[in-house]
Formats: structure tokens, sequence, C-alpha cells
């Protein structure tokens, strides 16, 4: 086992190199200057459109903008937020969230181009059904010629839509937040029974399909924000009067790296400082991964460019508020200095340190329903590569693949959860951005064309 560890930890490190670095943080800062930083010059339309204010129900799709973004950030915002965010900061500080932030920022640019293509180059299932994803536009867009980036695409994401890190990391929640203060002793067999509970929750939802999941997490969605946001910042008004002492932390250890305790790349710490802060961004939003494109892609919509305006929501939603209040709620609390706590056990510490008797408790109310949602929307994606690559009669067979995966993320260790996850991530970034950068130009034809109609009106 310890083995077969250090291999997926050997592979996500050489997959998270500098040409990655650059194809995501470069290519996403050349798509913001391109569009003229248009994602942040249009929020209010944005807005307006996941109000429905612009629905049409004869629209080409299946689900509405509103329902389309809850499915993609019940993908995002979870566990990524909570555990992703503890571990960018055991290992790099306070300053780790400042290339997070860096990420979200572009990746707002990136997810207006990705999900713009969604749209735009839909495609066709075997059955003959519309769809939308990454694989669709690279073909559709670029032609049969660059078919293999498609299925570069779709094979990575047979691994990287299964569910392991989230349940990984609502498993370790459990144990030390629920099983041990109670001296339950837990164990591999703990571990497996909590993994079965979380088989038949998950397997009820997802076999009933796209609808049924985008009802689900619609509701869910707001709903757990909501309650998460609330908690942290009760936590950040307790200790209010070291607030601006950590923000300006933030910013300053960012380049001292004084805290990061990882490998050294790029020839010293700020540079492994970096590469740890963009993995976890793009682990939170995935922006430039491409798995939100296949929700996006299934958007009730005629004009492409809306569900690029809806989509670019995501990051600022997902990281630069979601991320931003756990990593102040872990930080204010001095937690993350005085214990060896790591992922989801280093928030529940700060929320237990903070609102005793009842913050952990309140952390694990939260979490359950972020890593519930998250399990449905990832099987959607998992079933539109796999229907892409063999045919989508034989789509459903994923769901039996990633219901027994659970049970494996629910007995291993975070190490090799959170490294496998990420090595196919940065798989999925590769042809997602080098089609994105080529259609890029196609975007924004497709963009004037729109802000001309949309401002005549």
């Amino acid at each position: 086992m310890d083995s077969i560890q250090e291999l997926i930890s050997d592979f996500a490190s050489a997959m998270w190199g500098l040409p990655l670095i650059i194809l995501l943080i470069g290519g996403g800062i050349y798509l913001l200057i391109l569009s003229k930083f248009l994602p942040f010059r249009y929020l209010g339309h944005s807005i307006d459109l996941l109000r429905g204010k612009f629905n049409n129900p004869d629209d080409p799709g299946e689900i509405n903008h509103f329902q389309a973004l809850s499915t993609a950030l019940s993908s995002t915002v979870g566990m990524g937020n909570i555990a992703g965010v503890a571990v960018a900061i055991t290992l790099g500080g306070p300053g780790a969230i400042f290339w997070l932030w860096l990420s979200a920022i572009v990746g707002m640019g990136t997810k207006f181009f990705t999900n713009t293509l969604a749209v735009m180059y839909r495609g066709k299932d075997s059955e003959g059904k519309i769809q939308g994803g990454v694989m669709y536009f690279i073909e559709v867009g670029l032609g049969k010629k660059w078919k293999f980036l498609a299925v570069i695409f779709s094979l990575a994401g047979l691994i990287g839509a299964l569910p392991v890190f989230n349940v990984n990391q609502l498993t370790q929640a459990i144990n030390y937040i629920l099983l041990e203060p109670n001296n339950i002793e837990t164990g591999f067999m703990t571990n497996l029974t909590i993994g079965i509970v979380f088989v038949i929750l998950t397997s009820v939802v997802i076999l009933g399909g796209l609808q049924r999941i985008s009802k689900t997490v619609s509701k869910l969605v707001p709903a757990m924000v909501a309650l998460y946001f609330i908690s942290v910042l009760a936590i950040i008004a307790i200790n209010f009067e070291v607030v601006p002492t950590y923000f300006k932390m933030i910013f300053t250890d960012a380049f001292a790296a004084e805290n990061y305790k990882g490998d050294p790349m790029f020839g010293g710490l700020l540079g492994g400082l970096i590469i740890l802060g963009i993995r976890r961004g793009a682990f939170s939003n995935e922006a430039g991964i491409g798995t939100a494109t296949m929700a996006h892609g299934a958007s009730k919509t005629s004009e492409p460019v809306r569900e690029g305006l809806v989509a670019m929501l995501g990051p600022a939603i997902d990281t630069l508020v979601v991320c931003t209040l756990t990593a102040l709620s872990i930080l204010v609390t001095g937690i993350w200095k005085t214990t060896d706590a790591n992922g989801v056990s280093l928030t529940a510490a700060a929320f237990e340190s903070a609102i005793p008797y009842v913050g952990d408790y309140l952390l694990l109310l939260c979490i359950s329903a972020f890593s519930i949602s998250s399990l449905f929307s990832f099987s959607y994606y998992g079933t539109k590569c796999l229907s892409y690559l063999a045919g989508a009669t034989y789509k459903h067979y994923y769901n039996y693949v990633y219901i027994i995966s659970i049970l494996i993320g629910a007995t291993t260790s975070l190490s090799a959860m959170i490294n496998l996850i990420d090595g196919f991530f940065a798989l999925m970034a590769i042809p997602t951005m080098i089609a994105t950068l080529i259609l890029a130009p196609k975007v924004m034809v497709e963009a004037r064309r729109y802000f001309k109609k949309y401002s005549d009106k």
C-alpha cells in the first residue's frame, strides 16, 4: 500500500509541473486579456441570467441556468472548500490562500470561455440526444482530427469524477467529530460501514438521472452555503480583533513562504507554495479542468454566451467567498499552529475551538450536505464521459463503478485520494485548455454578436 501511495504521489507531482501551471494560469490570463476582462464587466448581467430573467422554456437543453450552476457548484462547493483549504494551510500557511485567490480570478475568465464553448459546440450522443462538454466542443469545434484530445479528457474524467476524496474526508469527519469523542472504536470496519451507508444514499439519487440530481442539488446548494456562511461569520466575529493581522499575512506570506512545509519547486519554497495554492484552487473551483462544462452544456439556452456568463460566477462563489471564509475561520482561531490535524479534522478543530460543544457538530452538518451533493453531481460527469467513449447505452454501468469507489474512498488514506484526483484533474486540464485557447477567437465573435444584440435592447 505504501508503494502504491508513493506512486500516486509521484504521478500527481509530475502532472502538476511548470507546463501545466503555464497552461492554466498563463492561458487564463491570455483569455482575460483577449476578452478585455469581459467577465468582470458583465457581472450584473450574469446575476440577471441566474435569476431567470431571460429563461425561455422552448430553448434547447435539459435544465435552466440556475440548475446548471447549482449542479456545477455542488461538485465544487464541497470538500475542496473545507478540507482542501485546510490542506493548503497545513502545508503552506496563510500565503497559500493568496495563490488560491489568483487561480479563482483567472479562473472566472477561463470558465466564461469553456462553458460558452460547451453550448456553442454541443454534440449528439449515440442515441441522438444533444450533449455538451469538453469532449463534444473539441470534436465539433475542432474537428475529428482532434478527437484524441476528447478521448484523453473522457478517459481521465472516468477517474477524476470518482468521489473518493469527498467520501474519505466525510468519513474522517464522522470519526473525528462523532465517533471518537464518544469512545466508539474507529478503524477499517467502521469506515466500511460508513461507506455502505453512503452507497445506499447515493444510489437512490444518481440512478434517477440528471433531472433528479439537478432538482436535489438546486435545493441543497443554497441552503448548505447559507448555513456554512453563518457559522464561519460567527467564528470570524468571535475572533474579530485578529482578522486584520491574518488577512494581511495572506498577502505577506504569499511571497515570503515562511510557513511552507512542502517540497521546493522551481528552485525554491515560493515555487512550491505557488503550485500548492493553484492545485488547491483548481480542485476547489475546477476552472480549466472542464468537468463543469458537462453540466452547463446541458443548460436550456440558445445563447452560448449566457451560459458562459452564468458559469463564471462559480469561482467567485466557490473560491473567493467560501474558501476565504474557511481559511479565515482556521487562521483566526490559531489552531493551525498548535495541532497536527490535517484536512477536515483541522477545520473541525477550528470550529470546536471557536464555538465549544456545538461547533464541530455544526461543521459536520454542513460538510455532510456538501459531500453528499458532490456525490450526486460527479456521478453525472462520469456517465457523460463513458457515454462519449462507449456509447450512451453503456453509460449507466459507470454508476456501479462509482458506487464501488465510495467504499474505496471511505477506507483509504487522505494523501492517496487527494493525489489521485489531483493527477487526473491535471490530465483533464490539458485537452480542456488547449482546445479552449484554439477556439477562443470564435467565442469572442459570438460574444460581440451577443452583446451588440443585448445593448440594443
